[in-house]
């Protein structure tokens, strides 16, 4: 399981590159703590850390299920795909958040596999326990 545990540990600095764009964000658009509005472009780097936020919350335990009870390699490969979906998300949501389908998508359908997979696994490791 060493290709899933790098990959939320990617996910995970992923995250904290989110949480310094925020901080940058803040800094630069005049937004001062514990205020979370008052600039768009600021509430834009705000909501894509908050958006990976809630994901990571589904995707983390997934993809240790998945990688457990089926396919590491197929975990970490799905999980690839969820890096590359929060970049494009990031970049896109940023630039212009009604173009941001493409990166959702292609973090939130990783983390359904990866929490069906992993549902199926347990149940089917279940049956024969």
């Amino acid at each position: 399981m060493p290709y899933v545990h790098i990959v939320i540990g990617l996910a995970l600095v992923e995250f904290l590159y989110f949480v310094l764009a925020v901080a940058g964000a803040r800094g630069r658009y005049k937004v001062a703590a514990p205020a979370v509005s008052g600039n768009e472009i600021f509430e834009r780097y705000l909501r894509v850390q908050m958006n990976t936020l809630e994901q990571l919350i589904v995707f983390i335990p997934s993809i240790v299920l998945f990688g457990q009870y089926l396919s590491p390699y197929v975990a970490a490969a799905l999980g690839a795909v969820f890096l590359i979906g929060r970049i494009v998300y990031f970049v896109s949501y940023i630039k212009d958040p009604k173009k941001r389908e493409l990166g959702f998508i292609l973090s939130f359908a990783p983390t359904v596999a990866l929490l069906g997979g992993a549902l199926f696994g347990a149940a089917r490791a279940a049956l024969y326990y």
